[in-house]
């Protein structure tokens, strides 16, 4: 959720900060502040709401010089978001400044304990007690190197219960920036006469793409000429190197009115990147990284795929080529509920995590829970050197380049081919599929950018009607098969970008009690199975279509180019490329996104950064 930014060089440090802050903002967030070491004392600022907000006051402030520095967008745990509780908090002497993204579980008994000492809490956030404890173990700690920012940061995460990263100064330690993770992001960029702590690589991108992952239950002191990296215990930790593929530039939005905008039209490329280099030479589909042997995976009697919102719905549409061309069982789960639902796991059950960033708490706990009870995982991320990437035993990355727009469009269509890739993977070592069939398979995801392409290159009449619709208070999806969970999305991003309410069904659950809620007037988004490869379904949601009609409920139908007889019961026509079954969401979910994005603009709300909603969510 939040964002860290951390800076120890040459530059400036204020100026640093408040770009990589600028970098972060897609991220979601409700304050916003910083700090700098200078002339041996800690200058901050910090103002709730917007990043402009801390912009304007640090515009009317004395100049806060030094090239040693911090800051952070903040979204509101523990603690409204106000001015007192944005982010950095100080300790009672104001020489440490402290920033954190997650949430620290036994904050009351740490709090309790740290007033009973003597020290005023002056915020409502559990941040401000790490201020505090960093204070008494800088003070206490008298052996030789033990009073260092780094030894007392290492002391006081062995008292924290919970979700942390944490970024500190010390104006009595000017040199150094500190920062500790445990089960939330934080990486190391690496410069030339500086380096930066960040919770995303975007922070800093515009600087260095040399990059360092940051372990679990690691602590990390950057100066301007060194990184060092230890574990809890002070032992030096293994760390490992990356670079960023991609640019500052990349992150811009290159003439589009909004982030996500873009990002929508960047789907063919995204599409086609998350396809290249599946192969070896002899033909073979690899994945980009694996741990497992082809005997370990033919063993694998049962699947369950864990992911969260949009990948969740990824996550659903993969059941159905899992099941097709493995021939093995696939369960689909709420990371979030996994964990309580009591799962029957074994050995042989491969678990599929899903996740954007890589750092979704609850599909990473989710993991680890699978890992403790010996099941074999592979992801399907965006973000390498993240979380649940390094905890896994086999990865696809999406290669879905920066999605900054909080509501995810083209992480969901990569998602998709990624998911696609793994099923075939599997298939190939378990021998359910030929060769020549994998290979048929693979030339239809090759032929997907341009289908996707042709699908934008008509979205006027989704624009159109997305405007006709903004003053509705409701709007339902409805699709069977694959198109089930793109009306599950349609509905979502409708919600998250909206504000309205919105509901997909499978269609056949209409006559089950949904059909209640059809009202004239009431617009209704219907995914069409395609006419030839599945003539029953598509025959059933005809039947479907004509009953709302029957009620006076507004049709948009999305339906398959040449599609005749759905064709005279739409109210709104959207035709989609002829494309096999399985492949029809990477089409159909295009028009859904175009529909919300455009809604939303027309009733003034700010498309990439929905009220309520960071991009991603590091917290339980």
């Amino acid at each position: 959720m939040c964002g860290i930014v951390g800076y120890a060089g040459a530059r400036q440090a204020l100026d640093v900060v408040v770009e990589g802050l600028s970098k972060l903002e897609y991220r979601g967030y409700d304050s916003a502040g910083v700090a700098v070491l200078a002339d041996g004392k800690v200058a901050w600022e910090k103002r709730a709401g917007k990043l402009a907000n801390l912009t304007a006051a640090l515009a009317q402030s004395p100049p806060m010089a030094g090239t040693v520095g911090l800051g952070h967008t903040r979204w509101a745990t523990h603690g409204a978001p106000t001015d007192p509780n944005a982010h950095p908090h100080t300790d009672c002497g104001e020489h440490i400044a402290v920033v954190h993204n997650g949430i620290i579980e036994n904050f009351a008994d740490l709090r309790a304990q740290l007033q009973a000492a003597g020290h005023v809490i002056s915020s409502d956030t559990d941040t401000e007690l790490v201020a505090h404890l960093l204070e008494d173990e800088v003070a206490g700690q008298s052996a030789p190197g033990a009073g260092s920012l780094a030894a007392a940061m290492r002391a006081v995460c062995q008292r924290l219960d919970g979700t942390f990263t944490l970024v500190a100064v010390d104006a009595r330690d000017p040199d150094v920036v500190v920062g500790a993770r445990r089960n939330s992001p934080l990486v190391v960029g690496r410069g030339h006469g500086e380096n930066f702590l960040a919770s995303d690589v975007a922070a800093f991108i515009s600087f260095t793409k040399q990059a360092t992952e940051i372990g679990q239950d690691q602590v990390a002191e950057i100066r301007a000429d060194s990184v060092t990296v230890t574990n809890f215990d002070g032992t030096l930790a293994q760390v490992r190197d990356f670079v960023v593929d991609w640019d500052a530039e990349a992150a811009e939005k290159a003439g589009f009115k909004w982030f996500m905008t873009k990002e929508i039209a960047e789907q063919p490329r995204a599409v086609a990147d998350a396809l290249v280099g599946r192969t070896d030479a002899a033909g073979r589909l690899m994945l980009d990284e694996m741990r497992l042997t082809d005997d370990e995976l033919r063993q694998v009697d049962k699947i369950i795929v864990l992911a969260c919102g949009t990948a969740y719905h990824a996550g659903l549409i993969a059941k159905y080529a899992i099941e097709h061309w493995c021939n093995i069982p696939c369960d689909v789960q709420l990371a979030s509920e996994f964990r309580y639902s009591e799962p029957i796991l074994t050995r042989t059950t491969l678990v599929i995590a899903i996740s954007q960033s890589g750092e979704t708490l609850d599909t990473l706990m989710a993991v680890r829970h699978a890992r403790e009870q010996h099941c074999r995982v592979l992801s399907v991320c965006n973000v390498r050197g993240s979380s649940i990437p390094r905890e896994s035993d086999g990865v696809v990355y999406t290669h879905a380049g920066p999605e900054i727009a909080v509501a995810s469009t083209k992480a969901f269509l990569t998602q998709l081919v990624s998911c696609y890739v793994v099923a075939l993977y599997l298939a190939q070592v378990q021998g359910t599929m030929f060769a020549s069939e994998i290979d048929t398979v693979l030339d239809q995801l090759r032929a997907m950018p341009g289908a996707v392409e042709e699908v934008l290159e008509v979205m006027g009449p989704v624009r159109e009607v997305a405007r006709e619709l903004a003053a509705e208070p409701c709007v339902l999806f409805l699709g069977r098969h694959v198109g089930h969970p793109v009306a599950l999305e349609g509905a979502l991003k409708l919600k998250e970008l909206a504000y309205m309410h919105a509901e997909g069904f499978a269609a056949g659950e209409l006559k089950h009690g949904p059909i209640a809620l059809i009202e004239p007037g009431l617009p209704v988004a219907v995914v069409v199975p395609p006419p030839k490869d599945m003539a029953v379904l598509h025959d059933k949601v005809v039947s479907n279509i004509q009953e709302i009609r029957a009620r006076g409920a507004r049709t948009i139908v999305l339906a398959e180019r040449g599609d005749a007889k759905v064709a005279q019961f739409a109210d709104t026509l959207i035709e989609l490329p002829v494309v096999p079954p399985l492949m029809q969401p990477l089409v159909a979910t295009v028009p859904l996104q175009v529909f919300a994005c455009e809604l939303a603009d027309a009733k003034g709300h700010d498309v990439d950064q929905p009220r309520n909603l960071a991009k991603s969510v590091t917290v339980e």
